[in-house]
């Protein structure tokens, strides 16, 4: 059985849905079903093309491949291309499998029953619709083949064994809930660094005391970051309750209940607010200042999908932590496939960055008792972390039909839950990780060289003269203020009673003491 491509896919193009390609040539694997099926999903950030030129040129948003390595212009042999060179991408095969008749994809098994790629695509047919093909079990025994390929995708180190189709269900999700993500040579330069390890070892050669510090001021650091990047400028209390939060992350179960505790120590007055999930559609955006209706930059998940969504990323969240995923890489999964699902009417920014250090708590990623600042980081990236955000909402956007309600709330008109399962998440997986690279570089050590400085000015200047910890932190806080030096105001009112000769040898204690720490 072969399936002809149409005829216009034969012919090199030099432009593909209104984006140039990096040169011309023919869309292979998924894009060119994409094109031939019409199939209305979110366009994916890396496709792969066969450059009619035999020594093609890199691009970052295109795997350029020579012409040698172009397949037959059939449906079957841009497939096995597909899983062969570019990995799973499950939102173009679940919308493919929706289209192309189930007795086609039997007769494609049935031609080649033991071929690796046929058993994976059988396999995937049954696991993303749900439906099975009329198909006895696999007679015999293949080797098991990992649905899979873990040199180009992220996948479970190991996985259950389907006897029926003789593969190894090595996906880090469920039908319900399944990003993806490939080994950029970023993702594998970063894991190869083994920051955790090395957190730990900043961790162990401080003394207990000062990393119970180091963590209190960067929990609430944290917090507040959190907050400001929702623009946000909470009350001390409230910042407090949250970094508490953030403190426990990782110690109890993640559930629904669990998320809308959560929910509610956020918004901590809910007299406006609906606490858990929502019930109306729901969208991230300004509104037209005239008529308020919205102008929508992002598009939540539609309310009747909501329970199963959360469902699917928890499903995730425990398969992923429980069997050899990345720590960071499920953190990403976690916590961006809940911000993109949106189930909240307020508190999803905050709970999705929560859900970052839950992962890695459980995980064992970070050092015991001291949570990463994930949030500072993002925070000091935040146009980046915005554009991450973008790179698939506005993709999505182009797929979803909805009008304007009573209400000035956005009504979804198509099925869109499988938008919210199926997508890449490899640029976001990059960020988190590059997130994560700067707080063990610069976060965690620099909080605990101050820290170490601190307690060495204190005990040097205790030895000059005798105050109370309150009065010596409030010299300390003029000193950094001033960058090293007490200011003339501070000599002539708070601390008139130091001689010029202490001053001094204050401020050489504070150079000595605080000579290594960044400003």
């Amino acid at each position: 059985m072969t399936t002809p491509l149409r005829r216009d896919a034969l012919e090199p193009l030099r432009r593909w849905h209104d984006h140039a390609l990096p040169e011309t040539g023919w869309p292979a694997g998924y894009s060119a079903l994409l094109d031939h099926y019409g199939l209305q999903v979110p366009l994916p950030p890396y496709l792969t093309m066969i450059a009619e030129r035999h020594e093609p040129t890199p691009s970052s948003d295109w795997q350029v491949l020579p012409r040698r390595l172009r397949p037959d212009d059939t449906v079957e042999a841009h497939l096995e291309f597909a899983l062969k060179y570019e990995g799973l991408n499950l939102s173009v095969l679940k919308a493919l499998f929706e289209k192309v008749s189930s007795n086609v994809l039997a007769s494609l098994v049935r031609e080649s029953p033991t071929g690796k790629y046929t058993r994976r695509l059988w396999f995937l047919y049954e696991w993303l619709t749900g439906r099975t093909l009329d198909l006895p079990n696999l007679q015999g025994r293949p080797r098991a083949v990992p649905v899979v390929d873990s040199s180009l995708q992220v996948a479970l180190s190991d996985g259950e064994l389907s006897k029926r189709h003789r593969v190894r269900n090595n996906l880090p999700g469920t039908p319900r809930f399944c990003p993806t993500v490939r080994w950029t040579n970023e993702l594998r330069s970063l894991a190869a660094e083994e920051l955790d390890k090395e957190a730990r070892e900043v961790a162990g050669r401080a003394h207990p005391d000062l990393i119970a510090r180091a963590a209190a001021f960067l929990l609430l650091n944290d917090s507040q970051a959190s907050f400001q990047i929702e623009g946000e400028k909470p009350a001390q209390d409230r910042a407090r309750r949250w970094g508490q939060a953030i403190a426990e992350a990782g110690s109890r179960e993640l559930t629904i209940d669990e998320l809308v505790r959560l929910q509610r120590v956020v918004i901590g007055d809910d007299r406006f607010v609906h606490i858990g999930l929502r019930e109306e559609g729901g969208f991230v955006g300004p509104r037209d200042r005239r008529t308020r209706d919205p102008l929508p930059e992002h598009i939540s998940a539609r309310a009747q999908d909501l329970r199963e969504l959360i469902e699917g990323i928890l499903a995730y969240e425990n398969r992923a932590t429980s069997d050899g995923i990345d720590p960071v890489i499920a953190a990403t999964v976690v916590a961006f496939g809940f911000v993109y699902v949106h189930p909240f009417e307020d508190g999803n920014g905050r709970v999705h960055r929560w859900l970052i250090h839950h992962v890695l708590a459980k995980a064992g990623y970070n050092p015991p008792e001291l949570p990463f600042p994930v949030s500072a980081a993002i925070l000091r990236n935040v146009r980046e972390y915005r554009r991450v955000l973008k790179s698939y909402s506005r993709p999505l956007l182009d797929c979803i039909g909805w009008e304007v309600t009573e209400q000035k709330n956005v009504h979804v008109l198509n099925e869109t839950a499988d938008y919210y399962r199926f997508f890449d998440m490899s640029a976001h997986a990059e960020f988190v990780y590059r997130c994560v690279k700067e707080t063990v570089k610069r976060d965690l050590p620099e909080e605990v060289a101050f820290l170490e400085g601190y307690d060495r000015f204190v005990e040097r200047t205790q030895q000059i003269v005798d105050m109370p910890s309150d009065t010596i932190d409030l010299l300390h806080r003029f000193l950094r203020q001033n960058q090293g030096e007490l200011s003339n105001r501070a000599r002539a009112k708070e601390f008139r009673a130091l001689t010029a000769e202490e001053v001094t040898q204050i401020e050489q204690i504070y150079q000595e003491c605080f000579s290594e720490v960044p400003k």
